[in-house]
């Protein structure tokens, strides 16, 4: 029997606030790692939205996507999983005190590029580094690049 592969999709936001980012750290197999906010597509959603939803739900921070930083694909090492994240950069929005974060984020901490890179060992991934890499470079494609037909 052909088993019907398929990468796992999903998204990541970018934000930066006076030159700090604002990453996750969360439970994993590996113990505590570092993210940027991500997370899965959801059947039916957007791109972009799912960028937004995920933020909000792993930081209690509005965002909205303005920009796609770049596409990334990464086979883990193990050889189980590939991952499509698309990255997006854009604006902060409000933080609602008080929010409940999903189930095994730790916490939500803004981080200059320097100490991103110094936690390198305790990142999620290597997209971690590679995608404040692309942001701090200039990288952004408009928004019109990701085309949703629901």
């Amino acid at each position: 029997m052909n088993r019907i592969w398929k990468p796992n999709v999903t998204v990541a936001a970018l934000i930066e606030r006076d030159g700090r980012f604002l990453l996750v750290e969360e439970e994993t197999d590996d113990g505590l790692r570092f993210n940027q906010p991500a997370g899965h597509l959801d059947e039916g959603e957007s791109l972009p939205a799912a960028c937004a939803r995920e933020a909000l739900e792993e930081t209690a921070w509005g965002f909205t996507p303005t920009a796609l930083v770049g596409i990334y694909q990464w086979p883990r090492p193990q050889g189980d999983i590939t991952y499509l994240r698309f990255a997006f950069a854009g604006e902060l929005g409000a933080h609602e005190e008080g929010r409940a974060l999903d189930t095994g984020i730790q916490r939500a901490v803004w981080m200059t590029p320097e100490e991103i890179r110094a936690t390198a060992d305790r990142h999620r991934s290597p997209l971690v580094s590679q995608c404040v890499s692309d942001y701090l470079a200039g990288r952004r494609f408009p928004l019109e690049l990701v085309r949703h037909y629901g």
